[in-house]
């Protein structure tokens, strides 16, 4: 039996929460968790959004910012995940692949890692 868009959603939940524990969560409720940097983006008050997972009608999405905010590290995305890729910045799911969530917690890891720190001093290292 196939699993359900709730099962994908949860799996992927965790995997965020995990790999990049080190970012506030801003917002988790059933079908949506949010996660943003502890800094702002210059001229901003907000913190930065370093991503999500939300269950939609079809699908499960997984966000992750800095692949939008440095293009270089797009370079690090594996074949197999790229092609679950929608735009710069978003991965679709519709079911649970361990092998491409493992990838994309390894992703996400590196990416929580750049993204502890302001994007300025990253830019500019």
């Amino acid at each position: 039996m196939a699993e359900s868009l709730e099962q994908v959603f949860s799996v992927l939940r965790e995997t965020i929460l995990r790999s990049a524990s080190v970012m506030d969560v801003a917002t988790d409720e059933p079908g949506n968790v949010v996660l943003k940097a502890c800094w702002s983006e210059p001229g901003k008050k907000e913190p930065a959004w370093f991503g999500a997972v939300q269950l939609k009608k079809n699908y499960v999405s997984y966000h992750l910012m800095p692949l939008y905010a440095l293009p270089a590290l797009l370079d690090s995305v594996p074949v197999d995940l790229q092609k679950r890729m929608q735009g710069k910045s978003c991965f679709n799911f519709k079911k649970i692949e361990l092998d491409l969530f493992e990838a994309l917690e390894r992703l996400t890891a590196t990416c929580a890692d750049i993204y502890s720190k302001p994007i300025s001093a990253t830019l500019h290292s």
